[in-house]
């Protein structure tokens, strides 16, 4: 498929998150920035390790950076857990339950690409969950992911204080990756 965007119907949100009963092809939210959810599932060990998917080459936004466990848009009339486990098992073959997830948040998103073809307004709804098998167990979706590994929470913040320069991950996220690192250290340690 290219660079290109699967294009599906998504439900459309006001710039406070609010539902506005449309929905629109994802393409078409891009193009006119209209304001959408998607989900983010970090997943975590019990000894402490964050599983990072790495952006496949094909993907027209980040190619080979290094990112969230799996993510994706939420298609219209489907709800956020919903889409959490469906992504899941699309992604990195992962068959879920919707009590394994703990939602730590809801993050803004709004950046702009490919010089302003793109205006993506999101919604991150961000949820972690243990995960529970062997990383060789784990089925990466071709067209999407490139490669999936398991990092200490020592690593990651190594990775992420030289992100500026180390092409990992998005260096414009710190904040946000590191939010999540502390929701999963404060879920470990309760």
């Amino acid at each position: 498929m290219g660079i290109f965007f699967m294009d599906e119907y998504i439900d459309i949100v006001t710039h406070e998150g609010l539902p506005t009963g449309k929905r629109a092809l994802k393409s078409e939210a891009h193009k006119q920035g209209w304001y959408h959810n998607t989900i983010h599932l970090w997943l975590y060990t019990k000894d402490g390790k964050i599983l990072l998917q790495q952006r496949s080459h094909k993907k027209a936004i980040h190619p080979l950076l290094w990112d969230v466990s799996a993510a994706g848009h939420i298609d219209a009339g489907e709800t956020f857990v919903e889409a959490a486990l469906r992504e899941t098992k699309e992604e990195i073959g992962l068959q879920l339950q919707a009590e394994d997830l703990t939602k730590i948040g809801v993050q803004l998103h709004e950046s702009s690409y490919a010089d302003g073809a793109i205006q993506d307004n999101e919604f991150h709804q961000v949820y972690i969950a243990e995960l529970k098998v062997r990383l060789k167990d784990l089925i990466p979706q071709e067209d999407e992911v490139e490669a999936l590994k398991l990092v200490t929470f020592k690593e990651f913040e190594t990775l992420l204080e030289h992100s500026a320069s180390n092409h990992h991950f998005i260096a414009t996220n710190s904040d946000y990756y590191r939010f999540v690192l502390n929701a999963i250290k404060e879920k470990l340690s309760s």
